[in-house]
């Protein structure tokens, strides 16, 4: 029986180099949408509604009376309410409501995927590791691992993400893909010196300026936060 076909997109420039169509599109933005997206659907929150612009955030934030929320290069972006940590999401505050989100990676390229005809749209990262694995399997659809990068550039964080995805489901797929191959041997290499590791990433030096070391080690945390969110009519919800 032939295996569905495993492929690795190191960056959203690259999304249009690959088949989208009958496949399952896995976004990743591990610094932080989609760790705060698995942590706010993990404490309760109803939905979250990804947007590609602050204009639509704050708009669709109105019509719904939901939480706006997003960050433009690391900081909250005035006329939003809240940014895109995972620890502003706790139960007490987020369950049974509606957040509205936009960042500066990771809902830009779901909107991409949506865009090139995916068949379904889920987001991952550390934080729901095994619940997109446990998915990924049980669908047995062509898969595209969708690295969110930062502003098109490739980065390291995601790319983890990708291998640690592999390592697990690896037998259940065809993979001929040098990406996935170098995502999984980068995992393999780092997998039991996380966080000593994720130190040394471009993106936990752009980041540490706001006090984020201790967003971006949960982020790194295995099954924190293990739902699924997959992407139906506009809303991410627990699949």
């Amino acid at each position: 029986m032939n295996k569905p076909v495993l492929h690795t997109v190191l960056s959203p420039k690259l999304l249009k180099l690959y088949d989208c169509t009958n496949t399952v599109v896995v976004i990743i933005d591990v610094f932080r949408a989609t760790s705060t997206i698995a942590t706010a659907l993990y404490n309760g929150a109803a939905r979250i509604i990804p947007v590609d612009t602050v204009e639509k955030c704050i708009a669709i934030g109105a019509q719904t009376k939901g939480i706006t929320a997003g960050e433009r290069d690391g900081k909250v972006i005035p006329g939003l309410q809240y940014g895109n940590s995972p620890a502003e999401y706790p139960e007490s505050f987020i369950k049974g409501k509606t957040l509205v989100l936009t960042t500066t990676n990771g809902t830009k390229l779901l909107h991409m995927a949506l865009n090139a005809g995916a068949a379904k749209v889920i987001t991952g990262s550390f934080p729901n590791l095994s619940a997109v694995c446990d998915f990924l399997v049980k669908e047995n659809k062509n898969v595209l691992l969708g690295c969110s990068g930062w502003k098109d550039k490739f980065n390291l964080e995601d790319t983890l993400f990708a291998g640690a995805v592999i390592n697990k489901i690896k037998e259940n797929f065809t993979i001929h893909c040098d990406s996935s191959l170098m995502a999984e041997q980068m995992y393999i290499q780092h997998k039991d010196d996380m966080l000593p590791f994720i130190r040394s990433l471009t993106h936990w030096h752009r980041l540490e300026k706001f006090g984020l070391e201790k967003d971006l080690e949960y982020c790194v945390t295995p099954d924190v936060a293990n739902v699924l969110p997959l992407y139906k009519n506009g809303d991410l919800v627990v699949g």
